[in-house]
């Protein structure tokens, strides 16, 4: 029987949760059931804290552990480290959270508008940029711009789904990224679809978290469009207050 999903991933609105240690050291801690996510995919690791009987810790970063979907969280030099076995309470920065997810979304939504292969990304809590293989700039940006603010007021909703490793060798299309390939080996593949199943407007391989419908996206517009290259332009996103 495979090991449940981690509450970052099944549960990616969850910003307080109890866990249990698995492991700790110098290196980092891993819980049993973390809401930590790590650091991937143009993603920030989390950061928060941790809460035990007698003592508490600042999370500095979230990074990949050794083992599959594992959370390896970094603590502040000179904290304190919870035992193996002891029971803990997880807060994360919620805020900061909710702008990755929400800027991850937007993203997702920001390939829509622009149908071009994407050659790198990254998210912080309150912009986001991709590069797409596009050799020259847009024609109307504002339209762009009205697109995106449309569909993120459309409401759509956003769900994951799983397909093979098969499947996805058998539709290549559905990768966006030319620089990073989504992970395969393990037999399934993570896609995020925002819109009815039927009928998606994106479907894509990430292992993100992602708001549960477009309409919590917010406010958001288009910043520069920078060249980048021969081929490559840099479109930046930003959320509004």
């Amino acid at each position: 029987m495979s090991a449940p999903a981690p509450l970052w991933r099944q549960r990616p609105e969850l910003f307080e949760a109890p866990a249990r240690v698995l492991a700790s050291g110098p290196e980092g801690v891993v819980l049993d059931a973390p809401i930590f996510y790590p650091r991937g995919g143009g993603q920030p690791g989390d950061t928060g804290v941790i809460e035990w009987a007698g003592g508490a810790a600042r999370v500095a970063d979230t990074l990949k552990g050794a083992g599959r979907d594992e959370s390896l969280l970094i603590l502040e030099p000179g904290a304190p480290v919870p035992a193996p076995g002891a029971e803990v309470m997880q807060r994360l920065d919620a805020e900061r959270r909710l702008g990755h997810m929400r800027v991850h979304t937007a993203l997702h939504l920001l390939s829509v508008v622009i149908p071009l292969p994407v050659t790198g990304g990254q998210i912080a809590a309150d912009r986001g940029r991709l590069d797409f293989d596009m050799p020259e700039a847009p024609e109307d940006r504002d339209a762009l711009e009205a697109r995106l603010r449309e569909l993120v007021a459309q409401d759509h909703p956003v769900t994951e789904t799983w397909i093979s490793d098969e499947e996805l060798a058998a539709n290549p299309g559905l990768v966006k990224t030319m620089s990073v390939r989504p992970p395969v080996g393990a037999g399934r593949v993570r896609l995020i679809r925002i819109g009815p199943a039927e009928a998606p407007i994106d479907l894509q391989p990430c292992g993100g978290t992602h708001v549960a419908r477009t309409g919590l996206i917010g406010g958001v517009r288009l910043g520069k469009i920078e060249k980048k290259g021969r081929r490559n332009r840099r479109v930046h996103l930003h959320l509004e207050p």
